[in-house]
This record gives C-alpha cells, sequence and structure tokens, in this order.
C-alpha cells in the first residue's frame, strides 16, 4: 500500500458513497441529480456497473445548453470525459499528482473495479497542509 508520509490513503479524504449518473441517463437528469446531491459533477456508470467517465455541471452548460442541444435527448455518456481514477488505497500524493498532471479538480475512486467515491478540491482543502494545497491550486489553476 503506498502512502504519504503522513500515512494517509484517498480514503481517508474522499467523499464517501459516490452517486453515478447512467450513461444512458438524459442530460436533464443528470443535472437534476447534481442539484439534488449539491455537487458539481458526476461519474458516468454502464449497464455493467463501471465507471465509463465524468460529467461536470459545466459540461452541460458548455457543450450543450450553450450550443442549443436538447437536455433530454442528450445522454450522460455522449459528454463522458475521461477515465482518470485512483484506486481507494492510492496516495494522497498519487491523487495530488493525477490531479494536477491532467489539471482536474475531481477524481473518482475505484475498489475492485468499483466507483466508491470522488476526491474533491474540498476534501483537499480539509485534508492536506496549506504548502500542499497551495501547490496544488497553483498548478491546476495557474498554467494555461
Amino acid at each position: 500500500m503506498t502512502r504519504t508520509e503522513t500515512g494517509r490513503t484517498v480514503r481517508d479524504l474522499m467523499h464517501p458513497d459516490a452517486r453515478c449518473v447512467g450513461e444512458h441517463d438524459s442530460l436533464r437528469t443528470a443535472a437534476r441529480m447534481m442539484r439534488d446531491l449539491d455537487v458539481g459533477a458526476l461519474p458516468v456508470c454502464g449497464d455493467d456497473d463501471r465507471l465509463k467517465g465524468i460529467i461536470t455541471d459545466r459540461d452541460i452548460v458548455i457543450k450543450c445548453c450553450a450550443e442549443g442541444g436538447n437536455l433530454d435527448e442528450t445522454t450522460a455518456s455522449e459528454l463522458a470525459q475521461g477515465l482518470i481514477w485512483i484506486d481507494v488505497e492510492g496516495s494522497v500524493d498519487e491523487a495530488l499528482t493525477m490531479m494536477e498532471r491532467h489539471r482536474i479538480k475531481r477524481l473518482p475512486v475505484i475498489e475492485n473495479h468499483r466507483i466508491v467515491g470522488m476526491i474533491s478540491e474540498a476534501d483537499l482543502a480539509k485534508g492536506l497542509p496549506d504548502d500542499k494545497l497551495a501547490e496544488f491550486v497553483h498548478q491546476v489553476y495557474g498554467r494555461r
């Protein structure tokens, strides 16, 4: 098991029990789930209950609404991006490195091929020393 110098794994910081939107669900369904769960992103899971990607509220607005798309006809899988994830026993440092490298603010957490949580900026803000958090913010937001 890989651990940081503080001995913490992703399991220690993640938000557990991430809810998935189905790959065939509409963007309207995804948007309502985000509203009801008070989240800005949802994992997209297939009929096989496996992670297919992630969709954000920004994806819905920029890639569907702004383009004149139909929220009821466009499916979550059409906008799902990336299969970037981390194992639940991965170190917090590994999660930071992945999030910085891919310039992402949310990272699905997998255990036994199933999603068990998400790690987000808010989780990092609560669990990291100020210097590590500042470096993360610089890496994700600072470079263009």
